[in-house]
């Protein structure tokens, strides 16, 4: 089984440091401080990129199955909305995936179904099973 990785490199204090997040391929190299993911400021931050890695791996996962019962998507798409608590234990609560899919000759019963489906099969949602993950799916025509 591969092994993905990914590094993070933090200087300094909570609130006066830095960091760097790159991926083991390349594809991202980026910043993160307190205020990318406290406030608003520039680069990026933890939350973000599980909602990143949260939303292809749903939508990778419903491409297969929805493939798998005979009806290829012409698109998935999947915005993922990571919501982060902070108090006394900065937590992540919840995680809302919504997603748009064009699925031709598909019912929308037959797509929210494969949807549910997928959401529980997903292998980032299954490592979240201890956050809330709510689905909206909707089949655009």
């Amino acid at each position: 089984m591969p092994v993905r990785k990914a590094n993070a490199q933090w200087q300094g204090d909570l609130k006066s440091g830095k960091g760097d997040m790159a991926l083991e391929s390349g594809a991202y190299e980026g910043q993160f401080s307190y205020r990318t993911r406290f406030e608003d400021g520039t680069g990026t931050n933890p939350e973000e990129l599980v909602g990143a890695a949260h939303a292809g791996c749903f939508s990778m996962q419903f491409s297969a199955m929805l493939a798998a019962d005979g009806h290829t998507p012409d698109s998935i798409k999947t915005e993922a909305r990571v919501h982060f608590a902070i108090d006394d234990t900065p937590t992540i609560e919840r995680i809302e995936l919504i997603c748009r899919g064009k699925v031709p000759g598909m019912d929308e019963e037959t797509f929210k179904q494969t949807a549910d489906k997928a959401k529980e099969a997903c292998p980032v949602s299954r490592l979240f099973k201890g956050a809330e993950i709510e689905l909206d799916a909707t089949l655009d025509d």
